[in-house]
């Protein structure tokens, strides 16, 4: 049974579906670099550029598909920009009380925002909340120009960053993801963004920002109440992290994670895209992730169950006779007879 899909079908679903399948190929008509889920996902047509899961401990591959084909991140982009304002910090160079002052440059970012406005000044913290939760592009800009300059440099700072963590297959043009039409777009593949999550993972202060659900942005008489876009952290236990991302060009992404008793897993969901739009596209993302990360606990479960199993036969073991410390000595006639007579 392959990861996150399975659950069963009539044999003429399954025959049509084959049969469509093998049509598309033919005829040429299936996305080059895209995969065709062919179970329980296929007949609402979820197509993704690729997936993989990680032990979150140790980077073990749990599950994987296509994971080194190329997409677009979308708004995943922003854990790297998250990667390196925490890695500033870690290292001293500011702290989460550092204040930044907003540019008109940030102020002009489209798309999905908090709407600062040039000569506002937020904590670091603050921004990292709307950047986590709100996917503030603004945010991102205004981040990039603080800790490099500008965003040309920093962007050069997370493709420096990339390569130090093996990204070799991604490249990064912008802070936040946000491109349109044809791009130039970010670029990365499923199995680089799990080893950007690995490396946040290690980060306490990482999780929480990305598994906040809810943050007051607060701004002089208009606060903003901001919600997490990642659905999976009030419907999968244990989830607290860590983006979603979708733009018409890149699809739906995810970089999920959850935690069960000692074991952590991570889920990337690369490209997602459905014939049903945008929502449906995300929401079948949604549960293709939670998919792989049940199937990667389950796994991890397994596999602590193999490695306990001998150590508790062996604690269950008969312990073996001790010997005595002096031989018993044969017992005889007279030492019978001696032994009747005792009281």
């Amino acid at each position: 049974m392959q990861i996150g899909l399975a659950h069963t079908h009539t044999p003429t679903t399954n025959t049509l579906v084959r049969c469509v399948a093998i049509a598309l190929c033919f005829l040429g008509l299936a996305t080059p670099g895209r995969a065709v889920v062919t179970t329980s996902y296929s007949d609402q047509g979820l197509t993704f550029n690729g997936t993989i899961c990680l032990d979150a401990q140790s980077g073990a591959v749990l599950s994987e598909k296509m994971a080194d084909v190329q997409g677009h991140p979308a708004s995943v982009t922003k854990l790297m920009t998250t990667l390196l304002v925490l890695e500033d910090i870690k290292a001293g160079k500011l702290s989460l009380g550092s204040r930044v002052i907003i540019t008109k440059e940030a102020s002009r970012v489209g798309g999905s925002q908090v709407w600062l406005a040039p000569g506002e000044n937020f904590s670091i913290e603050e921004l990292l909340y709307a950047l986590m939760l709100q996917s503030a592009n603004d945010v991102a800009v205004a981040l990039a120009i603080d800790r490099a300059g500008g965003v040309a440099p920093f962007v050069d700072r997370m493709n420096r960053r990339a390569a130090e963590l093996g990204m070799s297959r991604s490249h990064f043009i912008t802070p936040n993801g946000l491109t349109e039409g044809r791009g130039p777009h970010d670029t990365t593949t499923a199995r680089d963004l799990g080893k950007l999550c690995f490396e946040l993972c290690k980060m306490p202060l990482a999780l929480k920002f990305t598994g906040c659900r809810d943050y007051t942005f607060r701004r002089v008489l208009k606060p903003l109440q901001l919600t997490n876009h990642n659905h999976l952290l009030t419907l999968f236990p244990g989830c607290d992290g860590l983006k979603t991302g979708y733009t018409s060009a890149a699809h739906a992404s995810i970089a999920t994670t959850a935690k069960e008793g000692n074991h952590r897993v991570i889920a990337i969901i690369l490209g997602c895209d459905s014939p049903g739009g945008p929502k449906a596209a995300q929401r079948l993302r949604d549960k293709l992730a939670a998919d792989l990360m049940t199937e990667g606990l389950s796994k991890l479960k397994a596999s602590e169950g193999q490695k306990a199993r001998p150590e508790a036969l062996a604690a269950k073991a008969p312990l073996a006779p001790k010997k005595p410390l002096i031989a018993k000595k044969e017992e005889g006639f007279w030492d019978w007879l001696g032994d009747l007579f005792s009281f």
